[in-house]
């Protein structure tokens, strides 16, 4: 029997964990709107509407309804639990009150008989068929058909429509990564960027630069810097609970299902939304929000600006400004940078900077270091494959990324600025640090192939353009960091330097290989070998089969093709950049004379390092030091870390010049300060010349898609190719490139006539 007894007792424990009922609490109607702050929580001498006030400025406008007012709102069918706590502002019309209930304190602006119109939804001003509980709200609203409105503060001209529930806890965060009193830790919301495991876990925050989620999930084994990055985080929030959700000026909510705990800027626009539960939605009227149909926003930041339409999921996320979600976009545990767009596609536990595009339903990106410019196309796969028990691999993307249509690509890899990926299933873990490059997979010789200086020398047209228009899309009112678009920058250049290297070594060791394979080299030897054969483009380099080490983790074959001409495009791109930097500073500057130009420039060596820090250039010495100076407390607070960047960005350009002459000394061994004046003035006709060929190489790539067959044969005539896809003379982008070398040409010739 007892046995029986105790089985019979397991049966029904397990039958209520199991079957466990909801927990319905009831409590007295008349306290329903009141003690919104937990009494463990209400500071002492303290009421519940203590934030709330602090929150609203206007308590000194309030008034209590009259007789006649009450009358009013009774006859028009409103109820109340407490009318004194149903405080107005003049002037008030009561029948713009109708059907209503009110709970708790309740605190109108002033209600005039107009109607409020936006995008041909037409309400009048005033309060109808709505449940509200304990909440302000601003001059001139149109508020209809909400059926629980709880403790908002809403503000003036705004429109709420058909909305089911509009509420806010007393322990809202509002998107923010911080905890409450009295919450435990387990309650933090985190991204889980980078990487699936959280080992790049960084706390969210409103205001969250692409810088700080960089830095943040970097530098893993610095204990103390993530331990004050998490107390810069906390210092920016108050902890205290009761603080409301805000709805600001001329917002128009409508025919959305869930709001809760959520802040929202000015002029934003929310409509048929199913879900939108802790997020601050920035916006303002330079930059308005627009959150559209059967969209889910769960614990997020959105940044002003942003468009989020027809049927989005995005659940622990920030979104900074301008960019946009599409089309049943799903973002998780992600950082999506400014002037960004991601549509049909899922993007997980990614670190993605700013100017990325994404716009396919078969693409996925996850586990990932996106370093912006970048572009997935239809069937990208980034990151999917685990090659191993844990989740716990990385890929790490330069700028300019572009991998084509269904690459799949396993972790961990590694990219260098302005890959190009062809279409393939790449089987193995990939290391490529050779910038502007073509890859692909040859599965008929089973052989991985780089082609060097893709770009320069087949799709200029792109690789311009690409730099462009991510400058004419830069919508961004805040640029505290500072974006260089151009393909030629620090980090590019510097992986160029490094390119050159290494076709050096592969080409000598090819070399020896096949010539001298009874000859031992060191990898200094083999570098030296090379570097010899490339600069003197001797015939025998086409009989060579250019290896490479280290790019695959296989064993097979990685071959590297069209290497004399990759490294004669490369040295001339790098005096290019030099020297166009070189021209700029010396225009600006004023500078016409060739000794003037040489004592203006300062004996500092040039940073040989950079970090793109949320798309921001910055030589990493700079970077150690800000480290430093969080380590000693000169740093104290996310705003001292902007800081930084502001002063990095005014001292760029001069930092990008010294770096043009450092890869100008070290590739073409030119000194500019022991330069004489016709050595100087060869190099400003080189740089012509290369600003010349790139110029025409941006018309000719564009110019085989009008002449291709196959692109022609779709038309009638030339007359309806010009008509749908527009002429090649009338190509906008096309004119002012050649406006642009025009411009180039008359300042580098105006220096050359004056330079003495």
């Amino acid at each position: 029997m007892k046995a029986l007894s105790a089985g019979l007792g397991l049966f029904y424990l397990t039958f209520e964990i199991i079957f466990s009922m909801n927990e319905i609490r009831k409590s007295p109607i008349d306290s329903l709107g009141y003690d919104f702050i937990p009494t463990p929580y209400l500071p002492k001498g303290r009421d519940e509407y203590y934030l709330r006030n602090e929150e609203n400025k206007q308590n000194g406008k309030y008034r209590q309804l009259n007789a006649s007012e009450i009358e009013a709102l009774v006859r028009n069918r409103n109820i109340s639990d407490n009318w004194n706590n149903l405080l107005v502002s003049d002037p008030f019309t009561a029948e713009l009150v109708q059907n209503c209930k009110f709970f708790g304190l309740v605190r109108l602006g002033r209600l005039e008989p107009f109607y409020l119109e936006f995008h041909n939804l037409r309400r009048p001003v005033g309060l109808y068929n709505s449940t509200i509980i304990s909440s302000d709200f601003g001059d001139n609203v149109a508020i209809d058909n909400v059926n629980y409105l709880s403790h908002y503060i809403i503000g003036h001209d705004v429109m709420v429509v058909n909305v089911n529930e509009m509420a806010t806890t007393d322990n809202a965060k509002f998107g923010n990564g911080i905890l409450k009193q009295g919450e435990p830790e387990s309650r933090r919301i985190v991204l889980e960027v980078c990487n699936e495991n959280g080992g790049r876990s960084i706390i969210p925050f409103d205001g969250m630069l692409p810088g700080d989620a960089y830095l943040w999930s970097r530098f893993r084994d610095d204990s103390l810097l993530q331990e004050k990055f998490r107390d810069f985080t906390e210092k920016k929030f108050d902890n205290r609970r009761g603080y409301y959700g805000r709805i600001g000026d001329r917002t128009v909510i409508k025919n959305c299902r869930i709001v809760k705990d959520v802040l929202v800027g000015t002029d934003a626009y929310l409509k048929g939304a199913n879900k939108l539960k802790n997020l601050t939605i920035n916006s303002s009227r330079e930059g308005k929000t627009q959150i559209g149909e059967g969209c889910e926003l769960v614990n997020g930041i959105v940044g002003i600006g942003c468009r989020i339409f027809y049927g989005v999921k995005a659940v622990r996320f920030i979104m900074a400004s301008h960019s946009q979600l599409k089309y049943g976009a799903r973002l998780i545990n992600s950082y999506l940078g400014n002037n960004s767009t991601i549509s049909c596609c899922e993007v997980l536990n990614s670190l993605i900077f700013p100017a990325h595009e994404q716009h396919h339903n078969n693409s996925f990106l996850c586990a990932a270091l996106v370093m912006g410019q970048s572009n997935m196309a239809a069937g990208a796969t980034i990151g999917s494959n685990h090659n191993s028990r844990s989740a716990d691999g990385e890929i790490i993307a330069g700028r300019g990324f572009w991998p084509g249509l269904c690459v799949s690509l396993k972790h961990n890899s590694m990219f260098a600025s302005f890959i190009i990926l062809a279409k393939g299933d790449y089987p193995a873990e990939l290391n490529i640090p050779i910038p502007f490059a073509l890859v692909s997979n040859d599965a008929s010789r089973d052989e991985l192939v780089v082609m060097p200086a893709y770009w320069f020398q087949y799709n200029m047209y792109a690789l311009a353009r690409n730099s462009w228009k991510y400058v004419d899309r830069d919508r961004r009112t805040d640029k505290t960091q500072l974006i260089d678009y151009d393909f030629l920058a620090p980090d590019s250049v510097q992986e160029i330097l490094a390119a050159l290297s290494l076709m050096e070594k592969f080409t000598g060791k090819a070399y020896v290989g096949k010539y001298e394979k009874n000859k031992v080299y060191t990898e200094s030897q083999y570098q030296a070998v090379g570097k010899k054969l490339l600069c003197s483009n001797e015939d025998i380099l086409q009989s060579l089969d250019i290896l490479c080490e280290g790019f695959e983790n296989s064993e097979r074959p990685v071959r590297m093709i069209k290497v004399p001409q990759a490294y004669s495009l490369l040295k001339e791109i790098i005096l290019y950049y030099s020297v166009s930097q070189l021209l700029q500073f010396m225009q600006s500057n004023k500078i016409s004379t060739l000794a003037a130009l040489q004592s203006a420039l300062p004996p500092k060596t040039a940073p040989r390092q950079w970090i793109n820090a949320g798309g921001q250039l910055i030589p990493k010495p700079a970077v150690d030091r800000l480290v430093q100076q969080i380590h000693s407390g000169s740093v104290r607070d996310w705003e001292g870390v902007h800081r930084f960047y502001v002063k990095q960005s005014a001292s760029y350009p001069d930092n990008k010049l010294y770096h043009g002459l450092q890869a100008l000394k070290e590739v073409h061994g030119i000194t500019l300060k022991k330069t004489d004046l016709n050595q100087f003035r060869s190099l400003v006709r080189q740089a012509i010349t290369t600003r010349e060929w790139m110029t025409k190489g941006i018309y000719d790539s564009r110019a085989k898609d009008y002449t291709n067959p196959f692109r022609r044969m779709v038309y009638q005539n030339q007359e309806e190719m010009n008509a749908v896809t527009g002429s090649l003379q009338d190509n906008g982008f096309i004119k002012q490139e050649i406006e642009s070398l025009r411009q180039f040409r008359k300042m580098a010739d105006s220096l050359l006539q004056k330079i003495r």
